[in-house]
């Protein structure tokens, strides 16, 4: 019988664990937004992030800047950032405009800081085995699945969608579980073929309702990355009606992996927090 994986429920036992942990810290540690633009999908992202470090009673603080702002002084103000002792964390919110290189912008945060886990030093220690700062998704994904008791060892693991917010650095994790992990993308010939011989099966792709029921192995676990609007309603990349019927677990649209983004990048925060203090 198909069970859903509650990411909501798991997050809220995540919340608890970690208020307890910062409640035996000396300090506040906090965390700094940087929004260029006015995306309203990145708005609501921010607005999460905030009611997060609120609940936690962690500092928060948003930096803004309108669409047009130059490179230089974005990253001055990122350096300022890097340089305040009582920011502890730093994000760009993504995407950022088209004139602006988000690779250059991610670098120039201090990978001490960047609880995001998207500066090339921290995908480097990941791709190394050696990780320090991960990027949310995929660990609040390696997280759910920790938690549910799933045992991926030797399992085939499918990952559908390669971008380094997800599939990349998911690559790793599952590998360092042992778990035998296959890559899909836009260019895979037969998806099909691929997608229906995972045990655990995660879908990143952007695209509504797209992974759909004769595509899944008969009692995978389903993990459903995707969110996206139809009809006013939010769906997920996998068609859920139509798949749950032959899975063991799978994750629902909303609260499934978005919940655990949020919550792992409170993790992360409280990390940088502890990596920064031992470094002093």
């Amino acid at each position: 019988m198909t069970r859903m994986i509650d990411g909501k429920s798991i997050a809220e036992d995540i919340y608890k664990e970690l208020k307890e942990e910062v409640d035996r810290l000396g300090d506040k540690p906090g965390l700094a937004v940087v929004l260029v633009g006015d995306d309203p999908a990145s708005l609501v992202y921010v607005r999460n992030k905030e009611r997060a470090c609120k609940r936690l009673n962690l500092s928060y603080r948003l930096v803004r800047f309108p669409s047009s702002v130059s490179r230089e002084e974005l990253k001055s103000s990122i350096e300022e950032l890097n340089m305040d002792k009582s920011i502890n964390g730093i994000i760009v919110q993504l995407p950022v405009p088209e004139h602006l290189d988000s690779f250059e912008i991610i670098s120039s945060v201090d990978p001490l800081k960047d609880v995001d886990g998207l500066h090339p030093d921290n995908m480097g220690r990941l791709v190394s085995g050696r990780p320090r700062l991960i990027p949310c998704t995929p660990l609040g994904i390696v997280e759910l699945i920790k938690r549910e008791g799933i045992d991926v060892r030797g399992k085939r693991a499918v990952i559908v969608g390669r971008s380094n917010l997800v599939g990349k650095p998911l690559i790793h994790l599952l590998l360092s579980l042992d778990a035998t992990v296959t890559v899909c993308h836009s260019k895979t010939t037969d998806l099909k073929r691929e997608t229906s011989e995972g045990d655990i099966l995660v879908v990143a792709v952007g695209k509504p309702r797209f992974i759909t029921k004769d595509m899944v192995k008969d009692g995978a676990v389903v993990i459903d990355v995707g969110i996206n609007r139809v009809e006013n309603k939010l769906v997920g990349d996998v068609d859920f009606e139509g798949v749950a019927s032959i899975t063991s677990l799978i994750t629902p649209v909303p609260g499934g992996v978005g919940p655990m983004t949020v919550a792992m990048l409170m993790k992360n925060l409280i990390t940088a927090y502890n990596i920064q203090s031992n470094k002093k």
